[in-house]
């Protein structure tokens, strides 16, 4: 049985179906597959469904609601995004939200969140009062829990959270990304305030079913549980995260998800020991010993150094050869562009071969 835990006041499942990678062909969302995904995952107990208006080029939630339309409206919970980098005024903000409305097929939202919240998008929302517009929807009965979703500093996060009272918030999370953004210490305030959490990202975007063939042993030598199994399961043994966002792809996806929280226990201290041993392992099959101090910065040049040596590290730890490759062509800054005059590894606390390690850089991206 799909385990729920209490989400502002709500029984919502473990597990939440995260709607921004659906199966696709032609360029658009392969409905028959995702269909059958999204089917067996309400029958097995999943109720939230997680969406956003970007997603797939503005097709998930047509398609969200379209299939969530067949169900009883009580059975299920939809939350969806206002998407900050389109408003620019409050009613522009309130004819998005009612479109949102009419392409899920829905009178209320469930959970409605302010997307992809950072320092700048957070002035916007004071400077626009949309806090307290989205605030009179919930009044009226049009959102029942209102959130927001974070990609910044902690320090932001904590601005944010104690700005107003939140229902809830969505943030990264996982086992290696523990200092990153909110982090631990966003998962552990929200925890002391009685914020109920959502975690995304809880696989680092599949990064972390990636891993070498010598780090996933540390695994199997516990039990035969799938790497995904295992980082979405320490994501939930968090107690104030309420529910962990997976955005399937596939219906194995779905099957080793549903198996995961199935009854799930949170993991005890022999379980936790063996992934802190995996992100452990992880980071020393690290490039370089680059921490990001930007010592070495301004490279005459025009080479951002710690940025190529992050590129390196990502790909050195988890195996993924295809997405640093696209990260770096959209990088400024690349390492090709190095004269090799040396100056950065005069300076280099971390006593790195700046010049050689770029250079391995250019060969493996260029």
């Amino acid at each position: 049985m799909m385990t729920k835990r209490n989400m502002c006041g709500e029984s919502v499942s473990l597990l939440g179906f995260g709607c921004m990678r659906f199966p696709t062909r032609d360029g658009k969302i392969d409905r028959e597959r995702a269909g059958e995904m999204l089917r067996l995952a309400y029958d097995s107990g999943v109720n939230y469904f997680d969406t956003a208006y970007p997603y797939h080029d503005g097709e998930s939630e047509e398609f969200v609601g379209q299939f969530l339309s067949q169900y009883p409206r009580d059975s299920f919970y939809i939350a969806t995004k206002l998407p900050m980098w389109a408003v620019d005024s409050r009613e522009k903000a309130v004819e998005i939200f009612e479109g949102q409305l009419k392409k899920l097929q829905i009178d209320h939202v469930d959970f409605y969140l302010f997307h992809a919240l950072n320092r700048d998008r957070f002035e916007l929302i004071r400077k626009l009062g949309l806090y307290e517009l989205f605030d009179g929807l919930k009044k009226q009965g049009k959102i029942r829990h209102l959130g927001f979703s974070f990609h910044d500093s902690y320090n932001v996060f904590e601005d944010i959270i104690n700005y107003r009272d939140w229902d809830f918030c969505q943030v990264q999370y996982n086992y290696m990304d523990t200092e990153y953004q909110a982090g631990r210490r966003g998962v552990k305030l929200c925890e002391e305030r009685k914020i109920s959490v959502i975690a995304m990202e809880p696989i680092r975007g599949g990064s972390l079913i990636n891993l070498r063939d010598d780090i996933k042993s540390v695994f199997r030598e516990h039990d035969d549980r799938s790497p995904a199994a295992w980082a979405l399961g320490w994501v939930a043994s968090h107690e104030a995260i309420k529910t962990v966002l997976s955005g399937m792809s596939a219906m194995e996806h779905v099957t080793d998800n549903l198996k995961t929280f199935d009854d799930f226990k949170v993991f005890d201290k022999s379980e936790l020991d063996t992934v802190e041993l995996v992100a452990e392992r992880v980071r020393q099959s690290r490039f370089n010993t680059c921490t990001k101090c930007r010592y070495c910065m301004p490279c005459p040049a025009g080479v951002d150094i710690p940025a190529n040596f992050a590129l390196m590290n990502e790909y050195a730890m988890f195996n993924d050869e295809g997405r640093a490759k696209r990260r770096y062509a959209d990088l400024d800054g690349k390492a090709e562009l190095c004269i090799k005059c040396g100056k950065c590894e005069n300076i280099c606390p971390q006593h790195i071969f700046i010049r050689d390690d770029l250079e391995k850089a250019v060969k493996l991206f260029g």
